[in-house]
């Protein structure tokens, strides 16, 4: 799913210049205050926080992306739910701030 958001983001802004390549995503797995988000700029601070730490890029991939919640996250990677939470709010601040920072 990911993939699919970040390519349509990429070829309607190939196909028009200057096109505003915000998508609109469930509300409930956007991350807080943020209703419209530029998908690709996501999908690159998303790289950065998997290369920092991929259990944190793949929690936020599942739960942004895949939709699953905190137990469904904690059975797929094995680990406690506990552990899901802490490591989901701590990516979702990385975030805001990594995309704060390419907002102008």
């Amino acid at each position: 799913m990911r993939q699919i958001l970040v390519d349509h983001a990429r070829t309607y802004g190939a196909a028009k210049r200057g096109a505003d390549r915000r998508v609109e995503l469930d509300a409930s797995l956007v991350l807080p205050q943020v209703r419209r988000t530029d998908v690709v700029a996501l999908d690159d601070a998303l790289k950065d926080l998997a290369s920092l730490d991929e259990q944190q890029g793949r929690i936020v991939e599942l739960r942004f992306f895949g939709g699953l919640s905190t137990e469904e996250i904690a059975e797929v990677l094995g680990i406690s739910p506990s552990t899901v939470k802490r490591d989901w709010n701590v990516a979702k601040a990385w975030l805001t701030r990594q995309m704060k920072k390419g907002t102008p």
